[in-house]
């Protein structure tokens, strides 16, 4: 499911802001529609991973989650419209946001504690290497038709479809809470869960959120490539091959998490990540961009799946969804704000502040978590 919704996804987002420019897209609101838009995602995630806990289902709110996805695709090439692309993009998010804390706690309970992070890293990497294929088909769609974004959507919607279907193979095992009672849930259930959560929970998220505020969308970088002088075609490339990155190191990440301790590896992604931005402030050459985003490959490799893993392993099996759901859903409103605040402060103050502001929170995260954070499990 993963493997062909991200190949849809994918296939669009490098060639995404560049289709916005072209009908009129500042770079502020190119900003602010993508920070809109995963914040909205961000905020139906608790919401409806404490429904997925609360009833003991999970399947229904993927099915859902990876329809509306898909749907999005083709909505995006019927208008050209400021608001119809906010709305088109918000139907994506929102289906993520059904989706991730139901998907994320049926992953957590495949595996064992010896086994989180590679369970994680392994569905990770499934999911980034729909962004290699993805991206891949949309060079070679441009390649013939230069320029033809809009008949891009509709073939994304191909393995849109690919990935429903895929929900059907799925054989759910119902396990219905005990306590389990039919009440309408709170839209704003993850502040209630955050005041009763853990301090090991609240510390590690802590730590996460304030990475996300600097953590903008990273239209920004192919932004800052496009900017330094290389095509479309070499923007498209060099995200396939980051994407390709981190699908191959995301799974032996999570292997080695598991031996070694994920916070290790969480935080090595994070000097990564900043030592990419400080580098993005003197880039200038296709070679400098390749190995930059070969480091970024890296980096998230070392961070997304592992960081779920590690706060999975800190709540009580039947509060997973909600968990997840409650650090994604914050996660996704500090989004907005880094995505609308990058976008500002690129067009007041230049790239480079942009991207030294953002090196230099990343390396104090990578100080708090160090300091503050330690691996528990609860049982």
């Amino acid at each position: 499911m993963s493997l062909f919704t991200d190949m849809a996804s994918e296939m669009l987002y490098p060639v995404m802001p560049v289709f916005l420019k072209s009908i009129g897209f500042s770079i502020v609101l190119i900003g602010i529609l993508e920070g809109l838009a995963e914040a909205i995602a961000g905020l139906s995630k608790a919401w409806f991973g404490n429904m997925s806990d609360k009833s003991g289902r999970r399947l229904p709110f993927v099915q859902l989650g990876y329809s509306l996805s898909a749907i999005s695709k083709p909505l995006l090439a019927l208008f050209v419209y400021p608001i119809w692309i906010f709305a088109a993009r918000t139907i994506d998010r929102f289906g993520k946001g059904i989706r991730t804390g139901a998907r994320d706690a049926m992953l957590s309970d495949e595996a064992t504690m010896l086994t989180k992070a590679r369970v994680f890293g392994f569905h990770r990497s499934m999911d980034t290497l729909g962004a290699v294929f993805g991206p891949a088909m949309a060079f070679v769609w441009l390649y013939y038709r230069p320029g033809d974004y809009r008949n891009l959507f509709l073939v994304a919607f191909i393995p849109g479809v690919l990935a429903i279907l895929a929900t059907l193979l799925i054989k759910e095992k119902r396990t219905t809470p005990k306590t389990y009672e039919p009440k309408p849930t709170s839209f704003f259930v993850f502040i209630r869960f955050w005041k009763q959560s853990s301090v090991d929970y609240k510390k590690l998220v802590t730590g996460l959120l304030l990475f996300a505020l600097c953590n903008s969308s990273d239209v920004f970088l192919l932004l800052k490539a496009k900017e330094a002088g290389l095509n479309d075609t070499y923007i498209i490339g060099i995200y396939i091959f980051y994407n390709l990155v981190y699908a191959m190191a995301a799974y032996p990440f999570g292997i080695l998490a598991d031996k070694i301790g994920m916070k290790k590896i969480l935080l090595l992604g994070l000097v990564l990540f900043a030592t990419v931005y400080a580098g993005f402030v003197v880039a200038t050459t296709l070679l400098h961009f390749i190995l930059l985003f070969l480091l970024y490959g890296l980096y998230a490799a070392a961070t997304e799946g592992i960081s779920k893993a590690w706060i999975s392993n800190l709540v009580p099996k039947s509060e997973t969804a909600t968990a997840i759901g409650t650090y994604t859903g914050f996660q996704s409103i500090a989004a907005l704000i880094a995505s609308a605040g990058a976008g500002i402060i690129w067009y007041y103050f230049g790239a480079a502040t942009t991207f030294i502001i953002t090196g230099i929170t990343a390396f104090v995260v990578v100080i708090y978590l160090s300091r503050n954070c330690r691996e528990m499990v609860k049982s």
